[in-house]
């Protein structure tokens, strides 16, 4: 398609926007001008060729198509970020009245339930012997995310000084800066006093350290924790989130009160902590089919 033409020409002016003044990233720049030069093609067959004149109806047309073709639903929602973008680029340069993106909503993803271990997967990951300085820090490293099912991020960035093992309570940071106190359990505060004798850290050092007394990055926490799967014989893909999800799916299990692992978790919407409910009847599914003599399937 000519360069000169408006609906190109746009693009290009955007893309010099995000690259010069907004600083975005190579992947992400070119992620936006191909998600706009496909809409730019749809446009061009339509006979558009202004940007001010193209309507809401024409974006939801254009996304439905590209469904059909198999685009998946978290692709869809990246390039309608991409639009919505570009209008409110386009409305400040005085060249779209309107954003036709807004409003338009890409079909729903179907909702992964999360990967959890179950309680004697996450002993055998657990009891690995502690009998030198990475022993100790693993298992209290492990023992935290597990009991209080912290967000990796959240481990990495806890200090000393924000855990109460007399009461068993540790003070964290989540998504959003939001901070909230939850419990610790009785193995991780025994591990987290080994560490703790151990290392003989201030109140202000972080809680685990890596080289140089700086924080284990989120990294570093996931390559341990995968090798020590490996040497505990647990064959699952394990990774920080992992024990996180076995957490929430444990307590629910066991309590069936949504709204504490809701507070637990840090979620800002119940909505959200509903997956693990599915899990929780997942398992009662198969209890029952496993148990009840009118579920077993004949073979």
């Amino acid at each position: 398609m000519p360069g000169d033409e408006p609906l190109a020409q746009g693009i290009e002016r955007f893309a010099a926007y995000l690259r010069n003044e907004r600083r975005y990233s190579p992947a992400t720049l070119a992620n936006y001008t191909r998600s706009l030069r496909q809409l730019l093609g749809f446009l061009d067959a339509q006979g558009v060729m202004h940007w001010r004149d193209v309507r809401r109806d024409q974006i939801q047309a254009f996304i439905a198509k590209t469904h059909r073709a198999g685009l998946s639903p978290g692709s869809l929602r990246d390039m309608l970020s991409a639009y919505r973008s570009f209008y409110r680029w386009l409305a400040r340069e005085g060249e779209a009245a309107t954003n036709p993106a807004i409003g338009v909503r890409s079909p729903k993803a179907p909702r992964k339930l999360p990967q959890v271990l179950d309680v004697d997967e996450v002993g055998a990951l657990l009891d690995f012997p502690v009998d030198d300085p990475d022993g100790v820090r693993d298992r209290a490293l492990f023992e935290l995310l597990y009991s209080s099912g912290l967000r990796v991020s959240e481990l990495t960035d806890v200090r000393w000084r924000d855990l109460d093992m007399a009461q068993g309570l540790i003070r964290v940071t989540g998504k959003g800066r939001k901070t909230r106190i939850v419990p610790v359990g009785g193995k991780a505060i025994a591990a987290l006093n080994a560490l703790h004798e151990q290392d003989h850290p201030g109140a202000d050092d972080p809680l685990v350290h890596g080289r140089l007394g700086k924080p284990l990055t989120p990294g570093a926490v996931r390559a341990r924790l995968k090798r020590r799967a490996k040497d505990q014989g647990v064959w699952k893909r394990v990774y920080p989130h992992l024990l996180r999800h076995s957490c929430a799916s444990h307590v629910l299990e066991s309590s069936g009160d949504l709204r504490a692992v809701q507070e637990l978790l840090g979620h800002a919407d119940i909505g959200t902590t509903q997956i693990y409910t599915h899990l929780d009847f997942q398992h009662l599914a198969r209890v029952y089919d496993a148990a009840h003599p009118r579920a077993r399937r004949r073979k």
